[in-house]
């Protein structure tokens, strides 16, 4: 039987962690998802999930259901993920365990319909998708994830940000529009790498 999230809600203040575990299980993917796509690494990503539902679980006591409670989570996710990014002061790493993760070797086929050439395909428009949002300012990225990959509303993403629907939408259309702006620089980029790649290779075979 389903129990919605303010029935959960209601069992976890009242002591049942069963019922904490279910809202972690329903919301876990989301937020390690919004997490993923802004800190741009699995590792990073996995720790700030972690600490949205330690954040989560100290605070709802004090959630009074003003807002929706995916709202209010979404709003505590979006709040470590920026905080996190301030106190690195914008630096970016990858591990070389990371690295190693996200090759395309290690990318899933899903039911195996996709040959290597696809997947190897598919990994670098991903790559190249998540270099992009990662140039992004903190703003621009966080209203494109809300609203292109996790699929929010105006009204959620309003609402987790706290700031007017207005707002949300200026940032969502100058986002799309920075964004596209540097795919199509990136796209230049490979295209002439590629071309030069094509080009040393003919040299070398004619050498």
């Amino acid at each position: 039987m389903h129990r919605t999230d303010e029935v959960l809600v209601q069992k976890t203040k009242n002591g049942d962690l069963d019922a904490f575990d279910e809202l972690v299980r329903r919301y876990e993917g989301k937020i390690y998802g919004l997490a993923y796509r802004f800190m741009g690494n699995h590792a990073d990503a996995s720790d700030l999930a972690q600490d949205t539902f330690i954040r989560v679980y100290q605070a709802l006591a004090g959630f009074r259901g003003d807002a929706a409670f995916s709202t209010w989570i979404y709003r505590i996710a979006a709040n470590i993920c920026r905080d996190e990014l301030r106190k690195r002061q914008r630096r970016r790493s990858v591990s070389m365990d990371e690295m190693i993760d996200a090759s395309p070797a290690n990318v899933p086929t899903a039911d195996g319909s996709y040959s290597p050439e696809e997947t190897v395909q598919r990994y670098e428009v991903q790559r190249q998708v998540q270099f992009c949002l990662n140039e992004l300012s903190d703003d621009h990225r966080l209203v494109l994830v809300m609203r292109e990959i996790q699929g929010l509303s105006y009204e959620e993403i309003a609402g987790a940000l706290q700031c007017s629907m207005g707002t949300v939408k200026s940032r969502i259309s100058r986002a799309r529009s920075a964004l596209k702006d540097k795919m199509s620089k990136e796209g230049e980029l490979l295209s002439g790498r590629d071309r030069l790649y094509t080009k040393g290779g003919k040299s070398n075979a004619m050498s």
